[in-house]
């Protein structure tokens, strides 16, 4: 399969600059979530020392992995603990709901194909 996921943990803070980022590159599709955890930093103050969260999850083609991680680290560093993680993750099989057909990359990222060949022309 030639798709990962990509799946980031980023300070709520920090989400407008890793959007921002992640836009100039040409990303087209991200899914945005409210959670709550700890790791490296933990909110002592809290109960359960629950920090809150913000979880990206964006499937991408495997060319272009390198790019997605790092614009998000780009957006999220702030050199404190804290910042967060990414992961890539492998995907091996992918479906449309809509076609109730496994999908191609090309079938899910019909705008980036277009700019392949228009630069290509």
């Amino acid at each position: 399969m030639e798709i990962k996921a990509v799946v980031a943990f980023i300070r709520r803070d920090r989400l407008e600059e890793v959007e921002r980022k992640l836009r100039e590159i040409g990303v087209e599709r991200i899914n945005v979530y409210k959670v709550k955890g700890y790791g490296e930093y933990h909110d002592f103050f809290a109960r359960d020392w629950m920090v809150e969260e913000v979880r990206v999850d964006i499937f991408t083609r495997v060319d272009e992995v390198d790019k997605v991680v790092g614009a998000i680290i780009d957006g999220a560093h702030t050199g404190l603990p804290g910042d967060g993680v990414v992961a890539v993750i492998p995907v091996e099989k992918f479906y449309l709901i809509r076609t109730r057909a496994e999908a191609t990359p090309d079938e899910f990222w019909p705008r980036a194909v277009r700019r392949r060949r228009q630069g290509a022309a």
